[in-house]
């Protein structure tokens, strides 16, 4: 008889694909596998209220330790493998002089506050990247000497940078690792030594304690076995992304190719 297994997804695209493999895991053990997909704080409160079974990825401590101490107020939870380490950053396209802007107070020079970019597109309020540059743009003075940052979806911060790349506008981009755009592009990272950008998390896989009965010792030893990295996972999202090459299929290939279903 077939289980059913509920997974809860953050709704951007390398989290997409992270889950992607764990679902052609899980599919192996015999599992029918139902995927919910929502925004960082609504996939958690899911887990909580067990709408969904597990989450697929949350990193921790960093960005989402909170939201994880929450959901355990109620229920414990069990973390499972490495999918990655994941953490955010604020880049610029390397074609920007490094010796003009090297670090984020840098784009408070004149000569680089009159070529850069004034906006700084972001992804959705909820996810760490956004909650870190909104308190980096009053640390740093950066609305002060005329930049916006703006939070929208993750389209809207893809395509805000590849148009200004296209154009070889000088342009900041918050951003994370693991992203595709990693993939495509040469993105230097900005150093930022006041520490607002969070730490390098873990990604991990979030069983609910209620739903491990589910699992025998050997699968639980398989989940918590997966090991994949940023790179793997940009490279696997840049193929769904931008070369549209169907999910599933791409994360099957790459979990059998690998051996590892």
């Amino acid at each position: 008889m077939t289980k059913t297994i509920t997974m809860g997804v953050t709704d951007l695209s390398f989290h997409r694909t992270t889950a992607s493999l764990v679902a052609n895991v899980l599919k192996t053990m015999g599992f029918e596998v139902e995927r919910i997909f929502s925004p960082h704080q609504e996939n958690f409160e899911k887990l909580k209220t067990g709408q969904v079974d597990m989450l697929s990825s949350a990193w921790l401590p960093s960005s989402h330790g909170i939201y994880k101490a929450g959901v355990e107020e109620v229920e414990p939870l069990i973390e499972l493998g490495l999918h990655y380490e994941p953490y955010a950053l604020w880049g610029v396209p390397d074609y920007v002089p490094e010796e003009a802007v090297s670090e984020v107070s840098d784009l408070l020079k004149a000569e680089v506050t009159e070529k850069m970019n004034s906006t700084i597109q972001g992804i959705n309020p909820g996810a760490g990247i956004t909650r870190f540059s909104i308190q980096m743009m009053k640390d740093y003075g950066l609305s002060d000497a005329g930049y916006q940052f703006f939070p929208g979806s993750e389209d809207d911060c893809f395509r805000a940078f590849e148009s200004a790349v296209a154009n070889k506008e000088w342009v900041v981009v918050p951003l994370w690792k693991p992203q595709f755009l990693h993939h495509r592009y040469d993105i230097r990272e900005l150093k930022e030594p006041k520490g607002l950008l969070g730490i390098v998390d873990r990604a991990v896989l979030l069983l609910r304690d209620d739903k491990k009965h589910l699992f025998n010792e050997e699968q639980i030893q398989k989940l918590d076995s997966l090991r994949f990295s940023n790179d793997i996972i940009a490279e696997l999202d840049y193929k769904v992304c931008r070369e549209g090459k169907p999910q599933d299929q791409v994360t099957h290939d790459w979990l059998i190719e690998k051996g590892l279903i």
